[in-house]
């Protein structure tokens, strides 16, 4: 084991956050865990619960100030805090738009923001942005949660190579399907519209939203996801920005690229370029 590291780790109230702040305490690290309301996490003498808000900037820079004067240092900043939003694009209202953007891709940024004159300064650190296989391609009723993920790996991509000259690493994280409950208290629903009932219907086996939950959320399982997390942050020669976390990623990620190929290959000058590779 590598020595001791402080890491923040948000929404890690339930779920993937939990499960990867318990490894990282298990293996011998310190935590500031970040959640809005109610844990289960155990009280341990190197974590350090701590309520947020991510969307809101001054109170996510109150945060970083905290860790560091909690255990001297950040060494990894994992931004894992966020929800879905499923609503067909014509049904999504403004505050639902304007709510999941806030907290899906600027709550990432504000801490970004905040820890990286820390990890300057120690010329180390490592920032982490739990992203999705829904950043590669987009799904019907998805939209503006593939919308704030795309963002966030828009501007994680150039921050990436902005802060490399500092000794700061950048990766994002796409875990595909996960056994936890996002689907359910981690998912909000735009009001519906019947005209969208067929195809909630063919997506999701029910035409109502909230749908029934039958308790079987399929998946990997949050523990292996946070192991994979854990190796990569852990080997310094692993220099990936995007990281493939779960066991169906590598399928999603090709079937999504293999349909913007087919797209790009209906422009008569794709073929070219193409036989050039």
């Amino acid at each position: 084991m590598e020595a001791s590291q402080t890491w923040m780790i948000t929404g890690a109230g339930r779920g993937l956050g939990r499960a990867l702040a318990l490894a990282v305490i298990e293996e011998g690290h310190a935590v500031v865990a970040t959640v809005r309301g109610k844990h289960t996490l155990p009280p341990h003498d190197r974590l350090r619960v701590h309520q947020l808000d991510v969307s809101d900037r001054s109170t996510a820079a109150a945060a970083i100030k905290v860790a560091v004067s909690e255990f001297g240092r950040l060494d990894v900043l994992v931004n894992n805090a966020g929800y879905g939003l499923i609503g067909a694009i014509e049904e999504v209202s403004e505050q639902d738009a304007r709510s999941i953007i806030d907290t899906d891709l600027f709550g990432p940024m504000w801490l970004s923001q905040a820890a990286l004159p820390v990890m300057r300064k120690q010329e180390a650190g490592h920032i982490v942005q739990i992203s999705t296989v829904g950043a590669v391609g987009a799904m019907p009723t998805l939209g503006l949660y593939n919308a704030a993920k795309w963002g966030l790996e828009g501007w994680t991509e150039a921050m990436a190579a902005e802060v490399a000259a500092f000794g700061i690493r950048v990766t994002i994280v796409q875990p595909g399907s996960i056994d936890t409950d996002w689907a359910g208290g981690s998912m909000r629903f735009a009001t519906p519209m019947r005209v969208y009932d067929n195809l909630r219907a063919t997506l999701f086996g029910a035409p109502e939203v909230p749908w029934p939950v039958d308790g079987t959320a399929g998946g990997t399982a949050p523990d292996e996801i946070a192991a994979t997390v854990l190796s990569h942050v852990a080997d310094h020669k692993d220099t990936r920005l995007r990281l493939l976390a779960g066991e169906d990623a590598p399928d999603q990620v090709q079937a999504a690229l293999e349909n913007r190929r087919q797209d790009y290959a209906l422009d008569p000058r794709w073929e070219a370029v193409e036989k050039s590779d």
